[in-house]
């Protein structure tokens, strides 16, 4: 199950996970986003152990969407070693995000 990430868990689940991390900055009324969260689910039971698989509501959380720049969503953010490692905008077929989390593996 994908994890849900705030501001309150951000820096320890996220910056200081010694896992990868792909954070899906999203909002309950985006069509989109709605779109991705079952992709989401399952890349984060695909790769339990070997990455961490979260989400952040854009609209509880404005302040982390806000630091990494997130105007438009779904945005995914790839996490490495605390450091962004890369990132997408928009829905996408499951192939290409889970190409996408590979290449912090």
């Amino acid at each position: 199950m994908a994890k849900t990430f705030t501001s309150e868990n951000f820096k320890s689940e996220v910056l200081q996970s010694e896992l990868p991390v792909l954070v899906d900055f999203w909002a309950e009324w985006c069509g989109p986003c709605r779109m991705v969260t079952p992709l989401i689910e399952t890349l984060a039971e695909a790769y339990d152990g070997r990455a961490k698989v979260g989400k952040i509501n854009v609209d509880e959380q404005s302040e982390l969407a806000f630091q990494y720049h997130v105007s438009s969503i779904p945005t995914l953010i790839l996490f490495k070693n605390g450091e962004v490692l890369q990132r997408i905008t928009g829905a996408r077929p499951y192939e290409e995000l889970e190409a996408f989390l590979k290449q912090a593996l």
